[in-house]
């Protein structure tokens, strides 16, 4: 192989010639030292004088000797090092023609380096492959999520085309509902695509939040009570910096949410300062969720009543939206338990100091 060749050369190389130095270096040293001693110290002269012939043999073998030991020992070294780098190659290789499955034995961990590299080698091949299955299954998912709106728009108007259904009023208000679903469905996954990538368009600047919450509770109070909810406002006054459009979409999410899936009775939006942080949460009265749902509620696609929500029209993008949003703002999303039972979601949010500044609306 190439790696192996081309380095047990070079270090075979490189331990050889530093043992001919090394040689060179003790022979000359030692020639220098005898002069210099002899220099100083004149009786110490013998009747051979300089070195002899036995000495130079002496040090001509020792040199010979140690030429074959510090080729044994480059070998040796030369295996250790190529080893693990030769498997790291083979596994990059496979990598590279798409088997990310590739991973690379640990092996020897006395070169620490090595089994750093080796390690960080694979971690970013599990990254890798974890990417590639996160892909085909999120591409699996949209595929599953838009060929439902698509098929009914699809035999509605072939219905249409064929005479099978006349084009009143109440079909095309149904055509337009499957298209308005396809639209949140996009924007949805378009926000969420540029949160993880850091793109995420946000005009930040001092949010009085109180203020945008309570023009919110006017605009939702009306279809909340259509569907059998009341909605209860708990607001502090908040300053934060954020974009609102932003954390209105964030908070329009939660409330819908929690529309979709709680029991009727009370949605209470609270707002609140913690420290150096503001806690935005809304609340519902049960029936909550599973502690295995729990642990999976943030991820795209996940639904906590797959039947019910289909029925209701939701794609499964809403708690993700809201964790893309928070989370572009530096901040953070999270679930507990409600004190009636239900479901609280909050938004946990930084505050400004003073708030003489913020927008009113």
């Amino acid at each position: 192989m190439t790696l192996r060749a081309g380095l047990s050369r070079q270090i075979l190389l490189a331990m050889s010639a530093i043992t001919v130095m090394a040689g060179m270096l003790v022979f000359f040293g030692t020639y220098l030292a005898y002069t210099a001693i002899i220099a100083f110290y004149p009786r110490l002269d013998t009747e051979d004088g300089w070195l002899t012939a036995t000495d130079l043999a002496i040090l001509g073998a020792a040199i010979l000797v140690a030429l074959p030991i510090a080729a044994f020992v480059a070998l040796r070294l030369a295996r250790r090092i190529l080893q693990p780098l030769e498997t790291l190659a083979e596994s990059a290789r496979r990598i590279a023609d798409g088997d990310l499955s590739a991973r690379v034995p640990p092996g020897d961990r006395s070169l620490g380096e090595t089994a750093g590299l080796i390690d960080d080698f694979n971690a970013m091949a599990q990254r890798l492959e974890d990417m590639a299955t996160d892909m085909a299954l999120w591409n699996a998912t949209i595929a599953h999520e838009l060929r439902t709106p698509l098929t009914i728009l699809k035999g509605r108007l072939q219905g249409m085309i064929d005479g099978v259904f006349e084009p009143d009023e109440r079909s095309l208000r149904g055509l337009v509902l499957q298209v308005d679903s396809l639209a949140r469905l996009v924007e949805d996954l378009r926000t969420v695509t540029l949160a993880d990538s850091g793109h995420l368009d946000l005009r930040i600047e001092p949010v009085r939040l109180s203020q945008e919450i309570a023009q919110m509770g006017e605009l939702l109070s009306p279809d909340l009570e259509a569907h059998g909810f009341s909605l209860v406002l708990d607001l502090s006054d908040v300053v934060v910096m954020a974009d609102a459009t932003r954390i209105r979409q964030a908070l329009l999410a939660l409330v819908t949410n929690a529309r979709r899936y709680a029991n009727r009775g009370a949605i209470t939006i609270s707002l609140a300062r913690s420290g150096g942080e503001a806690v935005l949460g809304v609340a519902d009265e049960g029936p909550g969720l599973t502690p295995e749902m729990a642990t999976r509620v943030f991820d795209p696609f996940v639904r906590g009543d797959a039947v019910r929500s289909r029925e209701v029209g939701g794609n499964g993008l809403g708690l993700s939206v809201v964790r893309a949003i928070v989370e572009a703002h530096g901040g953070r999303l999270r679930y507990r338990p409600s004190g009636s039972g239900g479901a609280m979601f909050e938004m946990v949010l930084k505050t400004v100091p003073r708030a003489p500044d913020a927008r009113s609306g």
